[in-house]
């Protein structure tokens, strides 16, 4: 599989660690384009988080609009934005694409393919929640950043990593995770 993973300004560049670290065990995962946004890459270094390197991963710039993840041609399987803000979500939602982050999501959009948002936002408001609403009538999914305190998890990894484990199921790949009653 080709997936796209947008990493955005929101906290919680945890879960795009763990995120990426949950699709490079994965032998299904065969490229995975990694596109961050300016301040994203400050979050990430404000939260002391280091992102996984592997040869499967290709790095874009987010002003690149020629990179393949703007095109439905390229074949992209899936895409997450982890973490997303919501001003991603509203520009997604509004057709307004002016990144490569927000293009590729309106790619796989327009193309029928697997778009997933790990929200990290609180409290959400009315245009918000609209603008999920929107999204989701689209065919993506709203994945919340919230934990499943019901895993048993021991510290704050391993709680951010029942996050990763539902993205990188509803991506479609097949790969280690908790399960209710295991």
């Amino acid at each position: 599989m080709k997936i796209v993973v947008a990493i955005t300004a929101a906290s919680g560049g945890i879960y795009a660690r763990l995120t990426l670290e949950r699709l490079l065990r994965s032998s299904e995962v065969s490229q995975i384009a990694l596109v961050c946004s300016a301040h994203a890459r400050e979050v990430l270094a404000h939260e002391d988080v280091v992102l996984p390197e592997d040869g499967r991963i290709r790095l874009f710039g987010n002003d690149d609009l020629f990179a393949p993840p703007a095109s439905g041609s390229a074949r992209y399987d899936a895409m997450v934005v982890v973490p997303s803000t919501v001003g991603t979500v509203g520009r997604v939602a509004a057709g307004a694409a002016q990144s490569l982050i927000e293009r590729a999501a309106d790619v796989m959009l327009k193309e029928r393919r697997r778009l997933v948002f790990v929200v990290r936002e609180t409290p959400l408001s009315l245009i918000h929640l609209r603008n999920m609403t929107a999204l989701t009538e689209a065919g993506a999914v709203i994945l919340p950043a919230c934990p499943s305190f019901y895993a048993g998890a021991q510290d704050v990894e391993a709680l951010c990593g029942t996050v990763a484990d539902r993205a990188v199921a509803l991506l479609g790949v097949d790969a280690e995770h908790y399960e209710w009653g295991e």
